[in-house]
């Protein structure tokens, strides 16, 4: 999922049997990029700062490649750093939403994440509260506490 300010810009499901590999995540970022263009026309004009976390699809050279082409300018991420991995601001209240429920198909649980992605409003993304924990980070020189 790629989200901003205003919003979900993308979700993607990964196909059964799919492996989330430096290739497979730029081809996430060139749809991301023609999204971008198109829902925040006129809002990017210098390039994207961009804040994933350090996951293994993110760090091939073909991915660094790929963002360096599109201008997309990454935020350095701190390797082991949880209050500041940008899917947790979202996970909490997916995982809460779906969790008990049993379904009988992926397409069942693609549309209930879906449903309740809908019905959030952007400040449930919680960039403030990223925001702060990112301060509190660099105010400690990276090192972790509570």
């Amino acid at each position: 999922m790629f989200w901003d300010q205003d919003g979900i810009l993308l979700i993607d499901y990964l196909p059964k049997g799919q492996t989330n590999n430096g290739e497979y995540y730029s081809s996430l970022l060139a749809q991301l990029n023609d999204i971008l263009k198109e829902k925040r026309c006129g809002k990017v004009i210098i390039g994207v700062l961009f804040l994933h976390d350090n996951a293994p699809a993110h760090r091939p050279l073909a991915t660094q490649k790929k963002l360096a082409y599109l201008g997309f300018h990454c935020l350095d991420h701190i390797p082991y750093s949880p209050d500041l991995a940008p899917s947790d601001y979202i996970s909490p209240g997916l995982n809460k939403q779906l969790k008990g429920r049993h379904f009988s198909s992926d397409v069942e649980i693609i549309a209930a994440a879906n449903s309740w992605l809908d019905g959030q409003y952007s400040d449930f993304l919680w960039l403030e509260k990223l925001e702060q924990r990112a301060k509190k980070c660099i105010d400690v020189h990276g090192e972790y506490g509570e």
